[in-house]
């Protein structure tokens, strides 16, 4: 009785594992949380899932500002002619979305793909910032504005650069930020950024961060 009662549950375990191994879509989305580096090229090859796919997936989330710690959906998983045929579509996709060209007769810079109208261009000095406490003063990692830090964030002299402008920052290298270029907004200030300066803020640790040290970039004043 006690042989025939464990065959029954047994089978019944079984019966219950294939069911809901059934109600588990084949194709299900997962999250992916973003690590330091992390851009779409990078997590279409990781996921084998297209570039372009994965955009679509994440409309909110902007190639310029995957930052650390960001949650990133990763559609399921696409059979293996559908992700050949959309490389092949995007067989330039890492040559087309880091491209960086800059016209000067139109005031236009093209960057990622995407076509930015500037006004002015500067070369400043560029630092980096953390969150880390020692680094934010008592008001912990907000900007001026009282906004939590984010990538895209800079700090500026207002007198040079007034709070609220945008701009494209290019000729950085670090592997926290997007590379060639990335849009950044004029959201925060510091005692030490005078003149033609700018203190970049990257997330992640401040050894890490502190790797950027000091660098000459060019900022494209956006209109």
């Amino acid at each position: 009785m006690k042989n025939r009662f464990r065959t029954i549950k047994a089978m019944a375990a079984v019966m219950g594992i294939s069911a809901l191994l059934h109600a588990v879509p084949a194709q299900a989305d997962n999250i992916h949380v973003a690590k330091e580096g992390n851009t779409y090229f990078s997590l279409s090859k990781q996921y084998g899932v297209g570039v372009n796919h994965l955009m679509r997936a994440n409309p909110g989330v902007a190639a310029l500002n995957i930052y650390a710690g960001l949650e990133i959906k990763i559609p399921g998983r696409m059979n293996a002619k559908s992700v050949a045929a959309e490389e092949v579509r995007n067989e330039n996709t890492d040559t087309v979305t880091a491209s960086l060209n800059v016209e000067p007769n139109t005031s236009t810079v093209e960057a990622w793909g995407k076509v930015f109208n500037y006004n002015n261009t500067l070369q400043v000095k560029a630092s980096a910032y953390s969150s880390a406490a020692s680094e934010n003063g008592k008001w912990g990692p907000v900007d001026y504005f009282g906004d939590p830090l984010k990538l895209g964030t800079i700090a500026v002299d207002p007198s040079v650069i007034p709070l609220g402008t945008k701009v494209l920052v290019t000729g950085h290298s670090h592997p926290g930020l997007p590379k060639l270029a990335f849009v950044a907004t004029a959201k925060d200030m510091g005692s030490a950024i005078k003149g033609n300066r700018i203190d970049i803020f990257i997330p992640g640790s401040q050894s890490f961060v502190a790797d950027f040290g000091y660098q000459y970039v060019q900022l494209y004043v956006l209109d």
